[in-house]
């Protein structure tokens, strides 16, 4: 009759043993667990704010490339207008010499997104946010470097250079310090040699536009992610 309790009491304790071990393993992997959501986040946090301050270098970066292509309009306009006249009352004819044939380079901070793509673009759990980088960083960016360093038709300077030069060079003036300070008035070349140079003009000045209207839709998208990772990130 006594073994029917102690049966009973034993029974009993291996259950609560066993619940104590079960409720130890479970608060262990909700610790761990828990553990790896902080990390994640902190992770998350992190390289949005890399990329974030990136984004920030690459409209700086934007801007003086738009500024460039602004000035190349600028020198194809100056120089139809020589053209058409024949003559160039204005200064800084050296500088629109310059800038009329002159490319630009991509300069692209990726630090961040190379950071995200090491630790696994999940980090980011926004899906919307985590959409959004990827489509800047992997089309945008790739789309514009094409476009300013492998396009053919915007390579200006290996397109015409060399065109543009052998028409333009003997009508210009020099001065002892080498720098070019006016043009021969009035500014003659001949008929085929005219109308070669208005059309060049006019392939530069189309796609001069052409990558400023790409610059204006990039700048939005960069401002746009921007806004949506401080949003995120509650700054």
């Amino acid at each position: 009759m006594d073994k029917l309790p102690l049966k009973k009491e034993r029974r009993r304790r291996y259950v609560l043993e066993f619940l104590s071990i079960f409720i130890a393993v479970i608060s262990a992997f909700a610790l761990n667990n828990w553990n790896d959501y902080r990390k994640n986040v902190h992770a998350e946090s992190k390289i949005l704010r890399e990329i974030n301050n990136g984004l920030s270098k690459d409209l700086q970066d934007l801007k003086l490339n738009v500024k460039g292509h602004q000035v190349g309009l600028r020198a194809c306009k100056v120089w139809n207008q020589i053209l058409v006249k024949g003559t160039y009352t204005g200064d800084s004819i050296q500088e629109h010499y310059l800038n009329l044939t002159r490319d630009f380079i991509n300069v692209q901070n990726v630090a961040g997104y190379s950071t995200l793509k090491s630790k696994g673009l999940e980090v980011v759990r926004n899906d919307k946010l985590r959409q959004e980088i990827i489509s800047l960083y992997e089309y945008d960016y790739n789309t514009l470097r094409k476009l300013e360093e492998e396009y053919e038709e915007m390579q200006f300077q290996k397109s015409y250079f060399n065109t543009i030069n052998s028409m333009l060079a003997p009508q210009l003036k020099f001065n002892n310090a080498g720098r070019i300070i006016s043009i021969q008035q009035p500014f003659s070349i001949s008929v085929g040699d005219h109308q070669i140079m208005r059309s060049i003009l006019l392939k530069i000045y189309s796609n001069r536009l052409f990558i400023l209207q790409y610059y204006q839709q990039l700048e939005y998208r960069l401002k746009h992610l921007q806004n949506s990772i401080q949003f995120e990130l509650g700054i």
